[in-house]
C-alpha cells in the first residue's frame, strides 16, 4: 500500500490559487507495536474555520485527534487483518502507550478491556472504505460488513472495527465535533 500525499491549496498575496504544501501524509507509517495498523491525521480545523490565509500545517500543535464542537479532523486509518494469536499483556501495554502518543484524545477512549477496540467519541464521523473489507460492530452485537466505496455515518455510537479478511483495509474519516444530548 503506497503512502498517501496531502496537497493543500491556498492563495498568494494577489489572491490567486496556489499549492501551499504537498507531501506525504504524516503519521501514515505502521505503528511499531500494532504491525500493519496506522492512523494518520492529515487535517484539522477549529470550530470557526476560515479560508484565505491557510496554515500549511495546522497539525503542528495537535493536542487531540477528537475535534472541538464544530471543528473537524480528517484522517486515514489502516486496519491489518486480525492476528490469529492474541497479543500478550506486554504487547497490549506497549500498543496502548504508542496509541496514546500518536493519537492523543482518541486513544483514551479505547479503555474497555472486556471488548477491545470499542470506543465512542462526541462527534459525527463520516467514513469511506477505500480498500479491503471491514466489519462494523455496535455495542449491542449488531454488525455490518463494508466493502470498498461503502460509507458509514457514525452518530456518536459506541463501536469497533474488525478486519477478518486477509488483506489490510483502509478507511478515510472526517470527524465533526458535536455536543452529546
Amino acid at each position: 500500500m503506497s503512502r498517501a500525499k496531502c496537497v493543500v491549496t491556498g492563495h498568494d498575496f494577489q489572491g490567486r490559487a496556489r499549492i501551499v504544501s504537498a507531501g506525504p501524509v504524516p503519521g501514515d507509517e505502521s505503528f511499531v507495536h500494532i504491525p500493519g495498523f496506522s492512523a494518520a491525521v492529515f487535517w484539522q480545523t477549529p470550530a470557526q474555520p476560515q479560508v484565505g490565509q491557510v496554515s500549511p500545517n495546522p497539525l503542528a500543535e495537535l493536542t487531540s485527534v477528537t475535534p472541538e464542537v464544530g471543528g473537524t479532523t480528517a484522517l486515514f486509518v489502516t486496519f491489518p487483518p486480525e492476528a490469529a494469536t492474541p497479543p500478550s499483556i506486554e504487547q497490549q501495554e506497549a500498543a496502548a502507550a504508542e496509541m496514546a502518543e500518536r493519537l492523543p484524545g482518541l486513544a483514551e477512549r479505547f479503555g474497555d478491556d472486556d471488548e477491545p477496540g470499542f470506543h465512542r467519541t462526541d462527534s459525527i464521523d463520516y467514513g469511506v472504505l477505500i480498500e479491503g473489507e471491514l466489519t462494523l460492530h455496535l455495542d449491542d452485537g449488531e454488525t455490518c460488513v463494508l466493502k470498498p466505496g461503502d460509507v458509514v455515518v457514525q452518530m456518536g455510537t459506541r463501536h469497533a472495527w474488525r478486519n477478518t479478511g486477509s488483506t489490510p483495509a483502509r478507511m478515510m474519516f472526517v470527524m465533526v465535533g458535536a455536543t452529546r444530548c
